[in-house]
């Protein structure tokens, strides 16, 4: 045997070994991160809300369509259906900052940063629930179980969710979470999207573990089937369900529009509408659909698209309902806001690779394999009056849920098993 011939045959061992090692933790983990038990929960009337409303003894102005002035007071009984691939963690921190700013009561997840997803949500997976206990705003991801939301919170909760485009959303779940499903890994070369979607049955398979990322992701996350076909009646009777339950239903491609419908829907200020983008990932990790592609994707993904253009068509009716002028110039001046709070809160102005992130508590959560999620870096001397804002505004999910009183055991647990893996 060759010199080069051991050396190539002790690194496959030591690749097998932690193979080995890391598929145990990752099994370890599972187990302690999966429900196992649903309590029978006695049925106690929740009270009609839980909040301070500071605001409401000073109503805010507001203007209509047809330049009529009234007043309202913010609303702050909020689910917010946090779906995949969706800008969501960027919508998450607006919520959060929302939330303190109005001491509102969070209904959490314990030990982990989401519901027990994929199981559908329980109320008893709610950090420290007790029946009759009041919450305001629900937003980590979950399974939609709305028997079990509706039970949690006041009966005039306002109900916002997010969409994006199935086949970018598809091309983001797919790089993500493609390593965490088994049947990815016998797709051959180096280009496993592509050769996925020139005959996806060739290789999916439905029994498959996590498989549910791949296929019709938006309608699983909103506890729906989403194997049905999409002639099935059952797809437009759950649009149907969604559509009756939800009062916004966002787009990704237009999020501005959205966060200024959401203004008017629940009377906030543009002050709660001040973001950066989070969860960014590197253009050189994104890959670039041929028309080809992206029709093979809509095609793999029939129900999630079904669901986009339906509400893609009610979005745009909102904005009409809105006035258009009036959006374009409140969308401007929320992109002004922004850039402002832009040269205020970041060094460089802009995202930069998770090597370059220079504070740990900056660095945003990877997928495993690779460090393709961009981040970024606070200011040196940001006068004291934005100094708080900047930071919350640039924290990241797991950071910010650390900050909020969230004992996140095995999300850390799993971080690190990712962090020897992407080593």
């Amino acid at each position: 045997m060759t010199s080069k011939q051991r050396i190539q045959w002790r690194s496959m061992c030591k690749s097998l070994v932690l193979g080995t090692f890391l598929t145990s933790c990752m099994i370890f983990v599972y187990c302690l991160s999966t429900s196992q038990v649903h309590f029978s929960l006695p049925e106690v009337p929740v009270p009609y809300s839980c909040a301070h409303r500071p605001t409401q003894s000073h109503p805010k102005p507001t203007i209509n369509n047809s330049d009529t002035a009234y007043t309202c007071a913010p609303k702050v009984d909020i689910m917010f259906m946090k779906t995949h691939k969706t800008a969501s963690s960027t919508f998450l921190n607006i919520l959060f900052r929302f939330g303190e700013k109005h001491q509102l009561k969070f209904a959490f997840p314990e030990s982990r940063n989401d519901f027990f997803y994929p199981s559908l949500f329980q109320r008893s997976q709610v950090k420290d629930y007790r029946p009759g206990m009041c919450f305001n705003i629900i937003c980590n991801h979950m399974r939609f179980n709305a028997p079990e939301v509706s039970k949690l919170l006041p009966v005039d909760t306002s109900y916002i969710t997010i969409l994006r485009d199935p086949a970018e959303l598809f091309e983001s779940s797919f790089h993500y979470f493609g390593r965490l499903v088994p049947f990815t890994w016998k797709i051959p070369g180096d280009d496993k999207l592509t050769e996925f979607l020139r005959d996806p049955h060739k290789y999916f398979d439905p029994e498959s573990f996590n498989s549910y990322y791949l296929k019709n992701l938006l309608f699983f996350d909103f506890g729906l089937d989403n194997s049905l076909d999409m002639n099935d009646p059952r797809v437009e009777e759950g649009i149907k369900f969604i559509s009756d339950r939800f009062q916004l239903v966002m787009l990704v491609e237009h999020f501005e529009e959205s966060l200024i419908l959401l203004k008017d829907a629940l009377c906030w200020e543009m002050d709660d509408l001040l973001f950066f983008k989070l969860n960014i990932r590197k253009g050189s990790t994104v890959s670039k659909f041929t028309p080809e592609l992206r029709a093979r994707a809509l095609e793999w993904n029939a129900i999630d698209w079904k669901l986009y253009q339906h509400f893609n068509q009610t979005f745009w009716k909102k904005v009409d309902a809105y006035g258009r002028k009036r959006m374009a110039a409140d969308v401007a001046e929320l992109k002004k806001r922004n850039k402002e709070m832009t040269s205020i809160c970041i060094e460089g102005g802009h995202a930069v690779e998770a090597g370059s992130i220079q504070e740990t508590d900056m660095q945003p959560w990877q997928p495993i394999g690779e460090k393709s999620i961009m981040g970024y870096n606070l200011k040196k001397n940001i006068d004291k009056a934005h100094r708080k804002l900047c930071r919350k505004m640039l924290m990241p999910e797991i950071q910010y849920l650390t900050e909020l009183g969230v004992n996140l055991w095995i999300t850390k647990l799993w971080g690190h098993v990712r962090d020897i893996i992407n080593w």
